[in-house]
């Protein structure tokens, strides 16, 4: 039986990177004099969007900038290709598994296919995948408590509304990204009850850029806020810079998601229109499976980042939060209910 545990978050700790995203399907490493398949450490392979998307995959790799800060290993990160199939993300895997990195980590769930074959085939090095359950004997799942944080985000969406009408953008249709819209529309209809809920996905499948298309997001934040809305969460990736966008350009709120998008460099424009981030310290995991292999100790099985371990939260950093009546008493009263299970938080 593959044991399941919640871990006590090692917190990346960084507020911003100054991030440059790689070539389409080319690697970024550590160039350290020293060579030998012995010197090399973390490598993740990044989901749509890529590096840049000042959200999820991003979170990634400042996990992987504090790992090869404090064990000065060489790393790798790894751009996806557009309309990439299982097999290309199998050979990215392996590529690196066979270069010596460990562990490998594929963030995102579309690695699970490719990650479970290779895994097989390299059963000295350990793979972490993010938001999916993989089985093997070498393999760590990172998944979290996405509803828990979408919840929180909920109540703040309640008590900042003017309107009555708040919006959410999925990315993809998909049961992940339900999390987050089944959190926030249960955080908000506990909140006030009288506070309507739009909702929208950008895309049926990942392959129609639901995930990275900022000029879909774009598009649907306007129609929503066409509708009313005054404050719109948004859970899509590198397609949430639109809504973002949209937002600060009606002079509405946004409510950012995985990364605290307040304090994200690209997207300072905006910043005075991000009440809020839903956070998934997605960097943190990356970082404590990373500390486990060099401790000799790798983590295996399925990993639980939730509200509990700190490893979803909701962000502080706008002090026009505080100025808003009942906001952080709500959201404060809602975190001790969640992590004390008197609040049960939907995932569909």
């Amino acid at each position: 039986m593959r044991r399941i545990s919640k871990l006590t978050r090692v917190a990346v700790g960084v507020a911003s990177l100054a991030l440059a995203a790689t070539a389409c399907g080319g690697t970024s490493s550590d160039n350290g004099d020293s060579g030998g398949k012995d010197d090399l450490g973390l490598a993740i392979a990044y989901d749509i969007g890529g590096k840049g998307d000042q959200s999820f995959n991003d979170a990634a790799f400042a996990g992987l900038t504090k790992a090869r800060e404090e064990f000065g290993f060489k790393t790798a990160d790894v751009e996806p290709t557009e309309g990439e199939t299982d097999a290309d993300k199998e050979q990215r895997l392996a590529s690196l598994a066979r270069q010596g990195y460990n562990p490998v980590i594929g963030v995102g769930f579309a690695y699970g296919p490719a990650m479970e074959a290779v895994a097989a085939k390299y059963p000295d090095t350990t793979f972490g995948i993010v938001d999916s359950v993989v089985e093997g004997e070498n393999v760590a799942s990172l998944v979290f408590a996405e509803e828990q944080a979408s919840y929180l985000a909920g109540v703040a969406a309640a008590k900042a509304t003017k309107s009555k009408t708040v919006g959410f953008v999925g990315g993809v249709d998909i049961p992940l990204i339900h999390k987050f819209q089944a959190g926030y529309e249960q955080g908000v209809k506990d909140t006030n009850a009288k506070v309507k809920v739009v909702s929208q996905y950008l895309t049926q499948t990942a392959e129609e850029g639901g995930f990275s298309s900022p000029d879909k997001g774009k598009a649907a934040a306007e129609g929503q806020i066409e509708k009313g809305a005054d404050v719109i969460y948004q859970a899509a990736g590198l397609s949430g810079q639109g809504v973002i966008e949209a937002a600060a350009k009606a002079k509405v709120w946004a409510i950012g998601v995985d990364s605290d998008q307040y304090n994200q460099e690209a997207l300072a424009g905006y910043k005075d229109y991000i009440l809020t981030s839903a956070l998934k310290d997605v960097g943190g995991a990356v970082y404590t499976l990373t500390k486990s292999v060099q401790d000799g100790k790798p983590l295996t099985g399925t990993q639980v980042f939730d509200l509990k371990v700190n490893g979803v939260g909701l962000s502080d950093s706008n002090p026009k939060m505080a100025e808003i009546p009942g906001l952080k008493e709500a959201v404060d009263k809602a975190k001790t209910g969640i992590t004390d299970g008197t609040i049960k938080v939907n995932t569909e």
